[in-house]
């Protein structure tokens, strides 16, 4: 009886822990948001659908678990205990006996009747086993009739067990016809959010005063993860929004929103692009419809984010990255732990037989990433661009630094970014650019320095845990210098000020109010100091 009663425990206790624990680990898992490493690629497609995972685990756990074969391979059990032999008898005799995951037996714990059912029924099952392949012999009597006596002790958990794997099994019959797919998961984010603006007269000369109206507008994305090889993902984003453009309304793009622009309410297609691993150490980029940012690290991780992090545009990364297209191909390649490169080209109008791949706008970037310690990371980015100069965040003459006389502009783009964490709770960044632009099409082709730089502050947990306060410093894109005269350079210079503090309400809830600053829009200080306020509401399912 003894053998029996500890064979039952084990195998019970293991049963049931390892379940529960799996469930837990399960339901927590979450495909990251943002950027990808090839590590990612690989966790976000390991994972199966849970609620089938959670169905077998039944069966699933039977094998994993019947893996002892010896009583040595248990880590807590030492020869000098009195249950060594106990066990070893079991194991040669009948084969049942089980330990955990991580090859502890942990013989103290205490048991449920219903977990001593589902061990004791494991036990009966191989004793039946050994009968019917006809070695009967080396099942003792007297253990069987302490079997017959305990089957007939928990009949009722017995009956209740084989009831609950009947339903698991009709159950998951049932899922794997009508369930929505098994290897896609879905994603969604709602932003909404109420802001206003105010600062005299626009900044674009016309005279017009600035549109100091309360808006209220929403963005809603959904995202579908589909693996086909359990190493690859195919990124299907849906996205609709309206939310304004304050551009139009205050006359400079340096106002603008990190998540603004309208679809007119009409869902469109934001993202399609398919992510696969070569080896251990790099993953390919292929877009259909995507940015630079997906395989090139901004090294801004705590801002970046449109619906979490910094509440301008001009805030989220530095605007050279925005020089590129959105068809093409990308490649991350990590050449050592600390060492990455990060290469790509993108066009605009790719599928336009009048440009094509390499003949309309298109933006070319190549990034070196150091990170020498969790707490450093530092980014050298070279980006070449044809007429894809437009970042929509410093001046119209950084946008396009010869007024439409040029249509053919190529430049060459270099920026440092970095990222230091000061301490758990505050991380120190911030970012140079630098772009000489050329005017192919023009006499003497005309050139134009632009700068732009930011230092950025963000404090992690404050005031609880999941919140973040940003303070966002810096120089919109300028022209600093131009081939043809003052009169395309910008004369004077506009700063940014950003503060925001995004307050995590729930789990997926997160309420951010923001203030935005700019002096002299434009680069031009006759122009009055735009103020913009706003309260961004983000969820996140």
């Amino acid at each position: 009886m003894s053998k029996i009663l500890w064979n039952a425990l084990r195998i019970g206790s293991a049963i049931v822990s390892t379940t529960f624990v799996f469930t837990s680990s399960t339901l927590a898992f979450e495909v990251p948001a943002d950027r990808i490493t090839p590590k990612d690629v690989v966790a976000a497609t390991d994972y199966p659908t849970p609620s089938l995972e959670q169905n077998n685990q039944y069966s699933q756990l039977t094998n994993t678990l019947a893996q002892v074969t010896s009583v040595s391979q248990l880590s807590d059990v030492n020869p000098t205990d009195w249950s060594f032999q106990a066990l070893q008898s079991l194991i040669e005799r009948y084969s049942c006996i089980v330990g955990y995951p991580n090859a502890t037996y942990q013989g103290n714990r205490t048991l449920t009747r219903y977990e001593f059912a589902a061990g004791l029924e494991a036990c009966l099952n191989q004793v039946n086993k050994l009968i019917a392949a006809g070695t009967a012999e080396v099942v003792k009597k007297e253990d069987l009739v302490t079997a017959q006596r305990l089957q007939s002790e928990f009949a009722a958990e017995l009956s209740t067990l084989q009831g609950r794997v009947d339903n698991l099994e009709g159950h998951t019959s049932q899922l794997t016809a009508q369930q929505f797919s098994t290897t896609t998961t879905l994603r969604g984010e709602a932003i909404f959010a109420i802001a206003g603006v105010s600062g005299g007269d626009k900044a674009d000369d016309s005279g017009d005063p600035v549109d100091e109206n309360m808006t209220f507008g929403s963005r809603l994305r959904l995202t579908f993860n589909t693996s086909f090889t359990g190493k690859d993902r195919l990124v299907t984003r849906l996205q609709t929004r309206n939310v304004p453009r304050f551009d139009d309304a205050t006359g400079t793009s340096m106002a603008r929103l990190g998540f603004d622009g309208s679809d007119e309410n009409q869902v469109n297609l934001d993202t399609l692009q398919y992510i696969f691993p070569i080896g251990e150490q790099a993953i390919v980029y292929i877009n259909a419809q995507a940015s630079s940012d997906d395989f090139a690290d901004t090294v801004n991780p705590l801002l970046d984010s449109s619906g979490r992090g910094s509440i301008s545009r001009f805030g989220r990364r530095n605007p050279i990255y925005r020089q590129i297209g959105s068809t093409g191909i990308g490649i991350d390649y990590h050449l050592t732990p600390a060492v990455s490169l990060g290469l790509g080209y993108l066009a605009d109008n790719a599928n336009d037989p009048t440009s094509g791949i390499f003949k309309g706008a298109y933006g070319a970037i190549a990034q070196v990433i150091f990170q020498p310690s969790k707490t450093l990371e530092l980014g050298l980015t070279y980006v070449r661009s044809h007429n894809t100069l437009d970042t929509a965040t410093g001046s119209e003459l950084a946008n396009d630094p010869f007024d439409e006389e040029a249509e053919h502009i190529t430049a060459n783009s270099f920026g440092i970014e970095g990222s230091f964490q000061v301490s758990p709770a505050l991380t120190l960044g911030g970012w140079v650019g630098y772009t000489k632009a050329r005017a192919e099409d023009l006499p003497n082709n005309p050139e134009a320095d632009i700068f732009n730089y930011a230092i950025t502050l963000a404090f992690l947990d404050l005031g609880g845990e999941g919140n973040l306060a940003g303070i966002v410093f810096g120089q919109p894109p300028k022209v600093t210098s131009n081939d043809l005269g003052k009169k395309f350079t910008d004369s004077d210079t506009s700063l940014h000020l950003e503060v925001f503090y995004r307050f995590q309400a729930t789990d997926n809830i997160f309420i951010t109010p923001g203030l935005l600053i700019i002096t002299n829009p434009e680069h031009n200080d006759s122009n009055n100091t735009i103020y913009l306020g706003l309260v961004r509401t983000t969820l996140r399912f």
